[in-house]
């Protein structure tokens, strides 16, 4: 089984990049491919700017590029229903310091789905 782990990040991205407080607000995506529960790949996309397109754009890019789960502390309601509207599970990751320990949660089965009742409301300020 493939699967692939979308973690917003911090410049330069990989698995030891900081995982980005806020998944609207991150400067790379690292892009984790598990094959049977072990890693197999390792890649980076940079954010893409979502000014014109809303929210909605990362949503699309991380689609585009197969993304099955996307782990973040934070983001907000719209991208958060684009996700699941795609047929991307967004997990609630808020004890991961880096994108190694978002991976590790994901393989030991430690995340929650990330619910409304989690996002933010818009202009919420995360510490980075």
């Amino acid at each position: 089984m493939t699967e692939i782990i979308a973690v917003p990040s911090q410049f330069p991205g990989g698995l030891d990049a900081v995982m980005s407080a806020h998944f609207g607000h991150c400067e790379v995506f690292t892009l984790v491919t598990l094959h049977d529960g072990e890693v197999a790949k390792v890649s980076v996309a940079p954010t893409p700017d979502h000014e014109h397109g809303g929210c909605m754009v990362p949503v699309q890019l991380l689609a585009s590029l197969g993304a099955t789960s996307v782990v973040s502390a934070g983001m907000g309601q719209r991208p958060l229903a684009g996700f699941y509207q795609v047929g991307i599970r967004p997990l609630l990751a808020t004890e991961c310091g880096t994108v190694r320990d978002a991976v590790r949660a994901v393989q030991g089965g430690k995340l929650v789905a990330f619910e409304p009742a989690s996002a933010c409301g818009g202009g919420h300020v995360h510490a980075e």
